[in-house]
């Protein structure tokens, strides 16, 4: 374990320092998505506005507003950009540069988001959970339950790593396809319904259900009905579990999908 944390926590630095170096990107940016947040906030305080009950297939305005914010929050801290780099890498040719590494190819990628996980999670999570909670306990009275912010920091780990070997496998289309830009887009807007982060499973019934066994519920909706008290133990057991299933079939496809890309690597530029 040293050995392989003195190995890679270079790159754990490299991560960190780019953060650190283009911070007011990673501002702009994430100021684009809290304002894209509360766009979403205006439109669902629209929607219960003209809705006649007060609960809309479960959820109340309260707990529509703590879905919204800590889906966004979810979104944010298990989003990877893998394929993004995987992509731009085989596009120009350095991704030749990384292969010759004696390192593990995947985990040179995982230990540097660790390092901009690191500041994302000092700047973004503590001051938008602190400000849910708030409003939670002023609109309701509730409080967040300890053993559910423990529970939904495990459910977050599992989210983050089935993402990030989602994206690794995906990214390494980049050896058959050279460009996957344009693909990318796609697959962000797709994983953003399917995921519950654009509307709650809840509200689609049947279909809500079959996603809910997807891996893609299991990087938004599922720590977020941790997070809110809305599953039981069996079910919290039952989606941990489910996390845990999808995680390592996707560490199996990653290292598959890897095998065959390195017998059709050709390298434009460098």
């Amino acid at each position: 374990m040293k050995r392989l944390l003195r190995l890679y926590k270079p790159f754990t630095n490299a991560g960190i320092q780019e953060m650190v170096v283009y911070r007011v990107n990673f501002l702009f940016f994430l100021l684009g998505e809290i304002m894209k947040c509360f766009v979403m906030f205006f439109v669902w305080k629209a929607v219960f506005e003209s809705s006649n009950g007060e609960t809309l297939y479960g959820f109340t305005y309260p707990q529509m507003v703590v879905y919204l914010f800590i889906s966004f929050l979810c979104g944010y801290l298990s989003y990877s950009d893998g394929s993004y780099a995987i992509g731009k890498e085989v596009l120009d040719g350095s991704i030749a540069m990384r292969m010759i590494k004696p390192v593990n190819f995947d985990m040179c990628f995982l230990f540097q988001e660790l390092g901009s996980k690191i500041i994302q999670v000092t700047m973004i999570f503590l001051p938008i959970t602190v400000g849910v909670e708030l409003f939670r306990f002023f609109t309701s009275g509730e409080i967040l339950a300890v053993h559910h912010l423990l529970l939904f920091i495990v459910s977050m780990i599992l989210a983050y790593g089935i993402n990030f070997y989602f994206n690794l496998s995906y990214g390494f289309l980049a050896f058959f396809l050279k460009n996957l830009w344009g693909t990318d887009i796609i697959k962000g807007v797709i994983i953003d319904f399917l995921s519950g982060a654009t509307i709650p499973l809840a509200f689609m019934g049947g279909f809500g259900k079959i996603l809910g066994f997807l891996p893609f519920a299991s990087l938004s909706y599922t720590p977020v009905m941790i997070y809110m008290g809305m599953y039981d133990t069996k079910q919290i057991l039952f989606y941990l579990g489910l996390q845990v299933i999808w995680l390592g079939v996707f560490i199996l496809i990653s290292k598959l999908v890897l095998k065959s890309a390195m017998k059709r690597l050709v390298v434009h530029g460098g």
